[in-house]
Order: C-alpha cells, then structure tokens, then sequence
C-alpha cells in the first residue's frame, strides 16, 4: 500500500471507544483518499464492515462508525462577524501565513465596518442587516450561501445575533461560537466591568459547538488569564481579546484536523499531533 500511520489517539468514553487516526504515503505527508479507500474497503470486507454512503463504514458486530477525509483538501469555512473585530482580524492573519489551513468561502456581517479588511483579503464580504422584522429572512440569506459556497463550517468571530433553533439544527456540530467564560455568573452587557467589580482574578474565554440552547453548547476549548486589583476594566477587556482570539482559532484547529467528537453534550478533543501546530499544516 504504501503508507503509514502518523499519528494515532484513542479514548473510551463511558461505552464508547473512539479511535483517530491521521495516514501519509511513504513519500509525502498525506495520502489521499483514492489511494487509502480501496485498502479499507478490503479490509472492512475480511472485518465484517460494510461501506455506509461512499466513505464511511460501519462494523454491524460493535455497531462501529468510521469517517474518512481528504487530508489534503481544505475545509470550506464562512466567518460571521459584528462589531468587535479581534477575532476576524486574528483568523485572517492566520489564515493568510498558512497557520490556519482552511479555504475561506466568505465573510458575513450585519453591519460595514470590516468590509474593507475583508475585501482586502480577496474574500467575498456579504451585508446581511438583522432586525427582529426580517431575521427569517435573513438566515435564509445565510443559508443560501452556505448552500451555494460547500460551506462546511460556520465561525461567529464575535457575531452578536442569535441564531434559529433552525439553522442551529440544520447545522449541528458545524457552528462554532466564542465568547468570555463569565457565563452564568455576568449575563448581559459590560460583563468585563461587572467581573472587575466583583473583584475576580481569572478572566477567560469559551469556544464552542451552537446548539438551540443559548451559550451551551459542547464546548471545544477554554482558556483564562489571571488578573489583579492593579488593572482597570479597560486591561479586562483588551486582555479578554487576547484570549478569545487564541481560544477560538485553536477550536477550529482542532475541528478542521477532525480532532473533535461530539459525545452528548460534550466533547472529546484529542490533542494535536506532536511538534506543533506546524506539523498540521497542509502545505
């Protein structure tokens, strides 16, 4: 055949076993799925595995589910954004140096302000207003959209509007929201200013699956910074950027890598393959 196993994570979670795999050919960093597909289906065949659709398989003995993807092909992702642009800007940078392997399909926002930033980018910037009148409407655009750029993963970079219970099923386990990991303790506005005022001493950031249960979703990655009586609400908030823009761009890592399960309302995360995040990119 050719090739060999990279790298390789397993977990049993209650009575689940979940098993990731990541295969090159000898002489290049992937193999692609034309040339591992035919083994496996050999193998699945001699293994009591049936082909589901084109790609999967499943084991009828222990009810197993396997995925197989292109290595090589990047993800199709739309970015979503409002008013705060710390998150967008840090993805496009990302994206654009190759530390974030993903094929931009466009950017969607309610408002102008990052338009010029994203048109600079050679992306696609597509206005879509939300009023409590035409919100329908509106995620209907969206959806048009993803229907029509293969969107396969949908980022809210700061998108400050609530999605349908609609949409958040169509589009399960392909949405993924970041926000300050204040929640449940500050709700509503100025949470940075009501944490200083309690006196806090980690502030931190949340990236996670969207689901029709606002803000509780599986969540994929979490991160904090300490803070001190010293900083002011300002240094919250500037420091609070920081960490949801690091936390968000390591959740889609992992989840363009297919390094997540979803498992109820939880996640499981494997860890990414060793080195470094270099090692994962798809050059």
């Amino acid at each position: 055949m050719g090739t060999a196993i990279q790298h390789g994570r397993q977990r049993i979670v209650r009575v689940h076993f979940v098993l990731n795999r990541s295969v090159s050919s000898i002489n290049k960093r992937y193999a692609s799925k034309a040339e591992i597909c035919p083994h496996l289906r050999r193998f699945v065949g001699e293994s009591n595995m049936c082909v589901v659709g084109s790609d999967p398989f499943r084991a009828r003995k222990f009810g197993m589910e396997a995925e197989i993807h292109d290595g090589l092909r990047r993800m199709k992702v739309m970015l979503m954004v409002s008013r705060f642009g710390h998150c967008l800007n840090d993805l496009l940078y990302r994206w654009k140096i190759g530390a974030l392997p993903i094929d931009v399909v466009g950017v969607v926002s309610n408002h102008f302000d990052y338009q010029k930033v994203v048109v600079n980018h050679d992306i696609p910037f597509h206005h879509i207003p939300v009023t409590k009148q035409n919100k329908p409407q509106a995620e209907a655009r969206i959806m048009d959209l993803v229907e029509s750029t293969g969107t396969e993963l949908i980022v809210l970079a700061r998108y400050m509007q609530i999605l349908s219970d609609r949409m958040c099923t169509e589009m399960s386990g392909k949405i993924i929201n970041i926000h300050h990991s204040f929640l449940p303790s500050f709700k509503g506005a100025n949470p940075y200013k009501q944490a200083y005022g309690r006196g806090v001493k980690l502030i931190g950031a949340m990236a996670h699956y969207v689901t029709a249960d606002l803000d509780e979703g599986p969540i994929i990655e979490q991160d904090t910074v300490r803070v001190t009586h010293a900083q002011s609400p300002e240094d919250y908030v500037s420091l609070g950027r920081d960490v949801e823009a690091q936390v968000l761009a390591r959740a889609i890592h992992a989840h363009i890598h297919r390094r997540t399960f979803i498992n109820g309302n939880r996640t499981i995360v494997f860890p990414p393959s060793p080195g470094s995040y270099a090692s994962e990119r798809m050059e």
